[in-house]
């Protein structure tokens, strides 16, 4: 086993364990019936590509080292996907009461959005992995954010990378009026969420039943009760 390999191997237990923990967070939330702040989970540990682009911005050397480990908090990433904005917030705090997670930093992009219009909630947290050699603390970046907000992001950071960060004129703009378009969704739906919730809830009951005969709309359901 090569010394990258071994160096990022505790990184990808990390991200395997949490993902299992948090995926295991809304189950919870459906076994009692209750909406879960958590749409999905994701995550990775950052390829080798990536993490040498980082050690050349930050002028460190590119291999396994303490020094490494401080300066790239983000090796090990996950991603919580929330349906409202609302919902992050309820993430954020059942994070900060787990017991197997230090949160070491928070920092909030959705009250305070970058220029670029980016929004999203990033946690770093110290998490440990127990291995053959006794326990590793590991630093673990958590990303928290509504669909809109990782549409926006996923669509940004691909530009980021055909432009390597100088974006035309136009691109800036339309992405930041994106940006802002992607956030008056989600407050738009925040207002209607009990609604929303109510209509998921209703569909999941019927697609569990296996009724046949549900109506594939509201406007049939009243039509066949007349």
């Amino acid at each position: 086993m090569g010394q990258w390999e071994r160096f990022l191997e505790p990184y990808k237990q990390a991200v395997d364990e949490l993902k299992i923990k948090l995926k295991g967070m809304r189950t919870q939330y459906e076994i009692e019936n209750t909406n879960s702040p958590i749409e999905f989970v994701t995550g990775r540990v950052k390829p080798l590509a990536s993490i040498y682009d980082k050690t050349l911005e930050k002028g460190i050397a590119f291999e396994p080292s303490s020094i490494l480990v401080h300066e790239l908090q983000d090796i090990a990433g996950l991603r919580i996907m929330c349906q409202f904005v609302d919902d992050i917030e309820t993430v954020v705090e059942l994070l900060r009461d787990r017991h197997d997670i230090k949160v070491i930093e928070e920092r909030d992009y959705i009250s305070h959005e970058k220029p670029s219009g980016y929004r999203s909630y990033h946690m770093i947290v110290e998490y440990p992995v127990q291995t053959i050699h006794g326990k590793i603390q590991i630093l673990v970046e958590i990303q928290i954010r509504t669909l809109a907000m990782n549409f926006w992001a996923s669509i940004e950071h691909s530009l980021n990378y055909k432009y390597k960060g100088l974006f035309p004129e136009e691109i800036k703009n339309r992405l930041q009026s994106a940006a802002e378009a992607a956030f008056r969704l989600d407050e738009e739906m925040s207002l209607i969420r009990d609604e929303i919730q109510e209509a998921q809830k209703y569909f999941s009951e019927y697609k569990e039943s296996g009724n046949a005969n549900f109506p594939a709309n509201s406007a049939e359901s009243r039509s066949k009760r007349s």
